[in-house]
């Protein structure tokens, strides 16, 4: 029977040798970057931002507004990225970006009257901590999730501003929750990553102020993003 033996066991290993050879050919830009244990890119981006209200006790005895409700903005975003890897499937990156946005609160008054809106411009830095798992590489590309914290200040922020006493004021710091999804694709001489996120605040940004009737109706400010970006590592 060992001539039987002989021509299977060398069937096989022609094989597993071909197939070997096909996935380094089906990964051939991926195995360039296997070796790096960091690399650097760049990530441009468009968001769109608003808030999660919740309404104070004064919001139901008002007799002004009878709807107070957070209206989409849109928003640019550039960053450098970090990426540090931890064996195969697992990376901590962190990816400091300038984020320019607008933000809208929107009043309906009861007797059905012309709509109020308080606009929020902001321009952000943002700084996240994030931590990314990949999966296995496939054709020169690899699925990953990816989740973390990141801190935000507004440098434009209005509370600093002659009219603040006037306006609904937000804080200028900000915490929020990340989490996402994206796809790298090896390139022979960059990784190309489209990729999707969601942030939500953690901490009330609104300033309380009593006097502005604005604010008065309001409890709870949380912030809340979705962002769309395009990846450039290498």
């Amino acid at each position: 029977m060992n001539w039987i033996k002989l021509p299977v066991i060398a069937l096989l290993t022609l094989l597993m040798t071909f197939e070997t050879l096909a996935q380094q050919r089906q990964n051939y830009n991926f195995n360039q970057f296997q070796d790096r244990p960091y690399y650097f890119g760049i990530a441009l981006g468009y968001s769109s931002s608003n808030f999660k209200i919740s309404h104070s006790t004064d919001f139901i005895q008002n007799e002004k507004y009878r709807l107070t409700e957070a209206i989409n903005g849109p928003g640019f975003e550039i960053g450098v990225i970090g990426n540090l890897k931890f064996g195969e499937y697992f990376d901590f990156r962190m990816v400091p970006t300038f984020v320019f946005t607008e933000r809208t609160i929107e009043y309906s008054p009861v007797n059905g009257g012309d709509i109020h809106t308080e606009s929020l411009e902001s321009v952000f830095v943002e700084v996240p901590f994030l931590l990314r798992f990949k999966s296995h590489p496939y054709r020169d590309k690899r699925f990953y999730v990816i989740a973390g914290v990141k801190y935000n200040y507004d440098l434009q922020n209005n509370s600093r501003t002659r009219q603040a006493e006037n306006l609904i004021q937000i804080s200028p710091h900000d915490y929020q929750a990340v989490a996402g999804f994206g796809v790298q694709i090896f390139l022979p001489y960059f990784i190309l990553s489209p990729q999707i996120t969601f942030s939500h605040g953690l901490s009330n940004s609104l300033i309380i102020n009593k006097s502005l009737e604005e604010a008065s109706v309001l409890e709870k400010i949380l912030s809340r993003t979705i962002s769309f970006s395009i990846l450039f590592e290498g």
